[in-house]
C-alpha cells in the first residue's frame, strides 16, 4: 500500500513539474513575441459568432451528405467539429437537406438561415448571408485518367499479389493495423500504410471504403504547398522572392513588401492575425481569424488586406493567414497565365500522381480553402506523400522542384527561434517525437485526428483518416500503431 502511494506521488510531482515547465516556456514564448511587436492596430472580422458558426455547420453537413456520403443524423453528431463546435450545435436548427438542390440549410435562433450548397469539384460553399448566388461560375473538373481498376497501383487501385519484400513481418503490420482501430470509439475510418510506394497494409472503417473522400481538415496546408511548389518548378515563383501580394505593392515602403515565399509557407508572415493555436489566445476576445477564413464571404481580401505584427521570419504561429496567401499567389499566377485556377490541381498534380477523389472547397469567391476545407480518400493522401518520399518525382517526372521535400521538413527558423522544433513548409515535423517513429519523419495533421506520415528511414508512409469525434482515442490508437509498425519494418539500411 506505502509503495502505491509513494508512486501515485512521484507521478503527481511529475505531472506538476512538467506543468511548470510547459507553463514557463509558454511564458517565454509570449514575452519574446511582446518584444518582438510592431505597433499596429487589430481589427476583428466582420459578423458574430453565431452567424459564423451556422455557416460552418451547413458546410460540414453538406460536405458529409453529397462528397463523403454519410447519413446526416451521424455526421452531425460526429464530424466537423472545428468551424461548427458541437456545443453550438444544440442552439441551431436542424440542418436541412435538399437532395434535389444538393444544399443544406442551418437556421440561427434568430431566424437568419445559412446554406451550404455542393458544386462539384470545388466542393460545398457557404453562401453569404441574405444570397442565393455564388459569386463565381463553378468549374466541371474531371480526371482525364482511366478507371483506376484498370491500372496498377499508385496510378490506379489494382494492388500487387507479390509477397512482401525482406525486412517487412506481415504479422505484426496486419496488428499494427488492427491497433489502429481500437478501440471503435476511436472511430478510424481509413489507415493506410505504404513502403516504397506500394501499399502493405490497409483497412477501412464502416461505410468507407479505399475512394471515400473524407474530412482532411489542415493537411490541406501541405496540399497548398505542393501545388506552390509545382509552380516553383514551373519557373514561375522562387523560394527567396517577396510575395508580389498586390495589396500590399500599393503604398511605397509597406513592410510587408519584404514577406518572401518562404516566410509565408513557414507560417512566419508575422501578420497580424487571432487564432486559437496562439500560446495567448483569448476565445473571450471574440470570434478568431483563424476561423473567419472557411465562414467569411473572400477570404484572399481579409488575409490580404492584414497588418503586420512582426516583421517576417521571427516569429513562428500557426496561422491560415498564411496557406490562404499561397493560395492567392496560386491564383494570381494561372489568371496572369490566362489559365483555369479551378483546373490546375487536376491538370498539373492530381492527373500526374493518380489522385481522382480530391476535393477542393472554395469560399463564395471561388477561392480554393485548402488551408483545411478539402476532402480525399486515404490512397489519394498516400500517393501525395509518396511524391514527397520520392522527392517529387512521379514516374520519371520532376513534378517538385529538387530538394523541396527536405525544405518542408526542415523546422523553419522563426520556430527554430521560439524553440519550438515542430514546424516546417506547412508539414509539422517530429522533432519533439510527437510519434513513437524517428525524428526524420514528418506529417500532414489536421484536426479531428487526421494525419499522413512521412517516414523516410524506413521508406514509410502512413494514413490515418477518422471521424471527428473519436480524436482523442483515434489518436491514442495511432501511436500504438505506429510502435508496432516500428518493428515491423526494417530501417532503410539493414532492408
Amino acid at each position: 500500500m506505502r509503495t502505491a502511494v509513494l508512486t501515485m506521488m512521484c507521478v503527481a510531482l511529475a505531472g506538476a513539474s512538467a506543468n511548470v515547465q510547459q507553463s514557463a516556456a509558454t511564458a517565454a514564448l509570449i514575452a519574446r513575441a511582446k518584444a518582438l511587436e510592431l505597433n499596429t492596430p487589430y481589427e476583428p472580422p466582420p459578423g458574430d459568432a453565431m452567424q459564423h458558426h451556422a455557416g460552418g455547420f451547413a458546410k460540414v453537413m453538406c460536405s458529409a451528405v453529397f462528397v463523403t456520403g454519410l447519413d446526416p443524423a451521424f455526421a452531425s453528431e460526429n464530424v466537423g467539429y472545428f468551424t461548427a463546435p458541437y456545443e453550438v450545435r444544440a442552439q441551431l436548427g436542424k440542418p436541412e437537406i435538399d437532395r434535389g438542390a444538393k444544399q443544406v440549410t442551418v437556421t440561427m435562433p434568430n431566424g437568419t438561415k445559412r446554406t451550404a450548397k455542393y458544386v462539384g469539384k470545388q466542393g460545398c460553399v457557404t453562401l453569404p448571408v441574405g444570397a442565393n448566388t455564388l459569386g463565381f461560375t463553378p468549374v466541371e473538373v474531371t480526371s482525364a485518367l482511366p478507371d483506376p481498376d484498370t491500372q496498377p497501383w499508385p496510378m490506379g487501385d489494382k494492388l500487387s499479389n507479390d509477397p512482401l519484400p525482406p525486412g517487412i513481418d506481415a504479422a505484426k503490420v496486419k496488428q499494427a493495423v488492427d491497433a489502429a482501430f481500437d478501440p471503435p470509439e476511436g472511430m478510424t475510418a481509413a489507415f493506410l500504410i505504404t513502403h516504397r510506394a506500394r501499399i502493405v497494409g490497409e483497412r477501412y472503417g464502416d461505410g468507407t471504403t479505399s475512394r471515400t473522400a473524407l474530412e482532411s481538415w489542415s493537411m490541406g496546408k501541405s496540399l497548398t504547398a505542393t501545388l506552390m511548389g509545382v509552380l516553383i518548378r514551373q519557373g514561375v515563383y522562387t523560394l527567396d522572392q517577396p510575395a508580389p501580394i498586390p495589396e500590399w505593392q500599393q503604398k511605397p515602403g509597406d513592410p510587408r513588401a519584404k514577406i518572401t515565399i518562404a516566410n509565408i509557407l513557414n507560417m512566419s508572415s508575422g501578420l497580424r492575425i487571432r487564432a486559437p493555436q496562439d500560446p495567448d489566445y483569448d476565445p473571450a476576445a471574440g470570434y478568431p481569424d483563424h476561423l473567419y477564413y472557411y465562414t467569411g464571404d473572400n477570404a484572399f481580401r481579409w488575409a490580404a488586406t492584414r497588418p503586420q505584427q512582426w516583421p517576417p521570419n521571427t516569429v513562428g504561429r500557426y496561422r491560415n493567414t498564411d496557406p490562404v496567401l499561397i493560395n492567392y499567389l496560386i491564383r494570381l499566377a494561372l489568371e496572369k497565365r490566362k489559365e483555369s485556377y479551378h483546373l490546375f490541381p487536376q491538370r498539373a498534380l492530381f492527373d500526374k500522381i493518380g489522385v481522382r477523389t480530391m476535393v477542393m472547397d472554395t469560399d463564395p469567391a471561388g477561392n480554393f480553402l485548402t488551408q483545411g476545407y478539402e476532402l480525399a480518400s486515404g490512397r489519394d493522401w498516400a500517393r501525395l506523400a509518396n511524391l514527397y518520399l520520392q522527392d517529387g518525382m512521379w514516374n520519371g517526372e520532376r513534378i517538385l522542384p529538387e530538394g523541396y521535400a527536405k525544405f518542408v521538413s526542415t523546422l523553419a527558423p522563426a520556430w527554430a527561434a521560439d524553440k519550438r522544433p515542430v514546424y516546417g513548409g506547412f508539414f509539422w515535423i517530429n522533432g519533439e517525437g510527437t510519434f513513437p517513429v524517428p525524428r526524420d519523419a514528418y506529417y500532414m495533421a489536421g484536426v479531428g485526428g487526421q494525419n499522413v506520415i512521412i517516414i523516410p528511414s524506413h521508406d514509410l508512409v502512413v494514413v490515418r483518416l477518422g471521424h471527428y469525434k473519436g480524436a482523442g482515442a483515434g489518436g491514442k490508437s495511432l501511436r500504438r500503431a505506429l510502435a508496432i509498425l516500428m518493428e515491423a519494418v526494417a530501417p532503410r539500411a539493414t532492408q
